[in-house]
């Protein structure tokens, strides 16, 4: 049992502007999918962490905050991120160790080339790097073997860049063929024995994000992902706060096409619904179909929050290299997924997936 109802998998999730005019492969090697993180803030220059900038490849970021930890004498869970990364990628993100009371270790002997990482910088901080403390992700991709219309292809690329995608979370949340979400109808229904508070979040999250991406999906059906209805909650670009779009006028309409704005969809919790109207029908209806998920996360204690339904692919860009090899880069928020861009532009396969788990919600960071 599985929510209850059958749930959406990420390779069927509705298209918002039809099917990929092109088919291509992404990532054939980790230097087909760089990814780059910002902050968004600057380090402190004192205090008793390390702020380092870490470029890794073919390494996952657990991995390499273990080797750092080993490295520095310090407990793994002592050592700070803000997001992970796949391993199939050339990454270069942000971690934070503790040295208080320690002689400075040699940063620049921390990882060899043959550990898949390299410490880049060094600076003085005061606080351990929590989960999604950053300002978003630049990502440079190459999809090759690429074959299709390559006219339609450009229109595509230039109708997503004006209006954006699904902010769908990506199949990599979900496990293997849906693993996370199978075990986490296990825990609702009290069969996995006792789990670890790891593997716990990431089930909560997968279901979390599995309920939300069944919301978008019928907005997208409905054609109004990317306007918004009488009774939305509607969130400031670049902040969590959200507001209620209780009459729809042409004010709204305009700072919602200028990006300025946009409708969200629900990270399930405990706490009211927040929407009413059409939204909250909709909402109401897909809770309804998955009522295990639903009552086991607000069981679970977790908060009601909110998260866009939009993505815009901020300066967005894109290149040919040849007759079938396309460049592309483009910057996300913290908590988005490059391959919901992709998906609208090419029907791509190939090694590993994207990873960038930062938009879990603080419920999931060790508490």
């Amino acid at each position: 049992m599985t929510g209850t109802a059958p749930w959406r998998a990420f390779q069927s999730l509705p298209f918002a502007h039809g099917g990929p005019p092109a088919s291509g492969r992404l990532r054939a090697t980790p230097a087909d999918f760089v990814v780059e993180e910002r902050l968004g803030f600057a380090p402190d220059g004192d205090g008793e962490h390390r702020l380092l900038r870490v470029r890794k490849v073919g390494a996952n970021t657990e991995w390499v905050a273990r080797r750092l930890a080993a490295f520095a004498g310090v407990p793994a869970s002592a050592v700070g991120w803000a997001g992970l990364k796949d391993r199939h990628a050339v990454t270069t993100q942000w971690f934070t160790v503790p040295v208080t009371n320690r002689p400075e270790p040699d940063w620049a002997a921390a990882g060899a080339d043959d550990d898949g990482f390299r410490v880049l910088e060094v600076h003085r901080h005061r606080r351990k790097l929590r989960r999604g403390a950053l300002a978003g992700n630049r990502f440079q991709l190459r999809i090759g073997s690429l074959s299709g219309d390559r006219a339609a292809l450009h229109e595509r690329l230039a109708r997503v860049a004006e209006h954006g995608v699904p902010n769908y979370f990506g199949e990599q949340r979900f496990g293997r063929g849906g693993a996370n979400l199978e075990r986490a109808s296990a825990l609702f229904e009290g069969r996995p024995g006792r789990v670890d508070r790891h593997r716990r979040g990431l089930w909560l999250s997968a279901v979390r994000a599995q309920l939300f991406n069944e919301v978008l999906a019928e907005r997208v059906i409905r054609g109004d992902w990317d306007r918004p209805l009488a009774g939305d909650r509607m969130q400031l670009a670049g902040s969590q706060s959200h507001f209620a779009a209780e009459t729809i006028d042409e004010a709204l309409c305009a700072r919602t096409r200028a990006g300025d704005i946009a409708p969200t969809g629900p990270l399930w919790g405990r706490g009211a619904p927040l929407t009413s109207g059409t939204p909250a029908q909709l909402e109401g209806e897909v809770a309804a179909a998955f009522p295990l998920w639903v009552q086991g996360l607000e069981a679970a204690g977790l908060k009601h929050e909110r998260r866009a339904l939009r993505l815009t692919a901020k300066d967005l860009t894109w290149e040919w290299r040849g007759d079938d090899l396309l460049e592309l880069a483009f910057e996300l928020p913290a908590g988005a997924y490059a391959t919901a861009v992709v998906r609208e532009l090419v029907d791509w396969h190939g090694a590993g997936l994207d990873r960038d788990d930062t938009a879990d919600p603080p419920a999931f960071d060790g508490r």
